[in-house]
């Protein structure tokens, strides 16, 4: 029996998420803690991973009663539980399936979601459903979206790099989109639906009181670097197109694949991301 490598289990449990996420979802972390008005008592965190939008919140809002997350990673729900230990009752963990999320008691001022909404997809409304229900009166629901250019086959961000490690693992170039889809694994740039979109699938359940928009830039300083941010952000999601040999070999390709793009290019990649402010 083959024993798996250190990333391999990383990609399984989703460990070393804090470290990984500095290179590009703690840009909006603090983005959306900066259009945080008033004295909320609330704060609902939806896809709140391992806890660090909610310590933030913690730490820069004393009016905060309840800062509440809702996570499907059990393993993340237990690095949250540890990290934000400190502040007792003010903090409540559920686990949730964020594509069908349960009725909970609570109406929060302000409801987030960074980084999350494209693995929603095709169900993102149930969700948008649900922040509406449980806002508060005049309450925000800040929510992030990455919008990366894709070609003709829905492929883009993230599928780009990973196309690459498969090419360098032996596949044909023209031969990747057709793999996707025997792996039933879909393009994470065609799960990430576009602006209009968004904005008709948002109409029935919130209204958009406004928007921002900016350039997520990745760089980074070594393949094995961008090798672990991959295992911690999307698991084992992309690993599957290989077999279970290979998959090692596959991390290392795509660590690979990123750090020829940051010398030939000065970065790993960019993209536009929009932060959404929503009412009822």
């Amino acid at each position: 029996m083959t024993t798996a490598s250190a990333v391999e289990i990383q990609s399984r449990t989703l460990a070393g998420y804090a470290d990984a996420s500095r290179l590009r979802q703690v840009q909006d972390r603090d983005w959306v803690l900066d259009r945080v008005t008033g004295s909320p008592r609330t704060l609902i965190d939806l896809g709140s991973g391992i806890g660090q939008l909610l310590e933030g919140a913690l730490e820069r809002l004393p009016s905060l009663r309840l800062a509440v997350g809702l996570e499907r990673s059990e393993h993340r729900i237990a690095e949250a539980a540890e990290r934000l230990g400190r502040f007792g009752e003010r903090v409540v963990l559920h686990r949730a399936d964020l594509t069908a999320p349960e009725p909970l008691p609570y109406r929060a001022e302000v409801i987030t979601q960074t980084s999350v909404l494209h693995w929603l997809y095709p169900d993102e409304e149930r969700v948008f459903a649900w922040a509406a229900a449980h806002l508060a009166p005049g309450g925000r629901f800040l929510l992030t979206t990455y919008h990366p250019a894709r070609d003709g086959h829905g492929l883009g961000g993230e599928d780009d790099l990973v196309r690459d490690a498969l090419v360098e693992l032996g596949a044909e170039r023209t031969d990747v989109p057709g793999l996707f889809e025997q792996g039933g694994v879909l393009p994470i740039a065609t799960r990430t639906r576009t602006a209009d979109d968004l904005a008709r699938t948002l109409a029935p359940h919130l209204a958009v009181a406004g928007h921002l928009e900016r350039e997520a830039v990745v760089t980074v300083q070594g393949p094995e670097q961008y090798e672990h941010f991959h295992a911690a952000t999307f698991g084992d999601y992309y690993s599957r197109l290989v077999p279970p040999e290979r998959r090692a070999a596959f991390f290392r390709a795509v660590g690979a694949s990123a750090w020829r793009r940051q010398q030939e290019t000065g970065h790993v990649s960019r993209m536009p991301v929009r932060l959404w402010e929503l009412t009822q």
